[in-house]
């Protein structure tokens, strides 16, 4: 998939003014160049390239507030002056994998005064004897090279996450608007007011069903008393019965 159509799938309806971050990693670039890319993307604040072919970056467009840019596994030797015209105010730069072999490719990233992070990493300009020494000295304002300061300690958060943390805060304060209005909802002690009435409700029920187990008892007792009864009358009418029998026979 080439870049133009990628840029067109990762915007989802959404305006070039909307979008902070997009990601283009392993798509193709036209003749190793930035396309579809144009600074109607003026809130871009990271951007990602990895991989894509590209040899310049001179097509980049005026990013003011792009603060982190991937630029790694390409094949870019040069031309890095443009950055400082471009992002501004870049913070993190990654150019891992690039072919930059001298520290004249570098010195441009001079201009960039909020720089904080640059990457190298496979890049023939780290086999340069000093080679740390000199990227410090040549860029004062960098705090970590490859992911180290000064003094060879490595970062204690990496630049990613730190980046991540800060994209995160718009989706963290929509997840706090929707626990607001869940906890409007059910308020505190709501939950236990409901299983206190549960608990009344089971309380009647049974005291419903005691009452009727009661007067089921009533019946059945009275039932078996009018039998008693019953069976008593009848009784005392054969005796009599019999007696008039033994009457009759005598008179006989």
């Amino acid at each position: 998939m080439d870049m133009k159509k990628r840029i067109h799938l990762e915007l989802r309806n959404r305006t070039p003014s909307d979008v902070k971050e997009l990601v283009l990693d392993n798509c193709r670039s036209n003749e190793g160049k930035i396309e579809g890319l144009t600074d109607q993307f003026e809130e871009l604040e990271f951007l990602s390239t990895i991989n894509v072919g590209l040899t310049t970056v001179a097509h980049l467009p005026k990013l003011n507030k792009l603060k982190k840019l991937e630029l790694s596994d390409n094949r870019i030797s040069g031309g890095l002056e443009v950055l400082a015209e471009k992002c501004p105010n870049l913070t993190h730069l990654n150019l891992s994998g690039n072919k930059i072999k001298d520290l004249s490719t570098i010195e441009p990233l001079k201009e960039l005064g909020t720089l904080k992070s640059l990457d190298l990493f496979n890049c023939e300009v780290t086999n340069l004897n000093e080679y740390r020494d000199n990227v410090f000295k040549l860029l004062p304002q960098l705090t970590y090279l490859d992911g180290y300061d000064k003094e060879d300690k490595e970062a204690s958060d990496s630049d990613a996450e730190v980046y991540a943390e800060g994209l995160d805060d718009d989706d963290d304060e929509e997840d706090d608007v929707d626990e607001e209005e869940y906890d409007e909802d059910a308020a505190p002690g709501d939950e236990e007011e409901e299983g206190e009435e549960d608990e009344e409700n089971e309380e009647e029920e049974d005291d419903d069903l005691s009452g009727e187990e009661e007067e089921e008892e009533d019946l059945n007792d009275r039932e078996v008393d009018d039998e008693d009864e019953e069976g008593e009358e009848r009784g005392q009418k054969r005796k009599r019965e019999l007696d008039e029998e033994g009457e009759d026979d005598e008179d006989d």
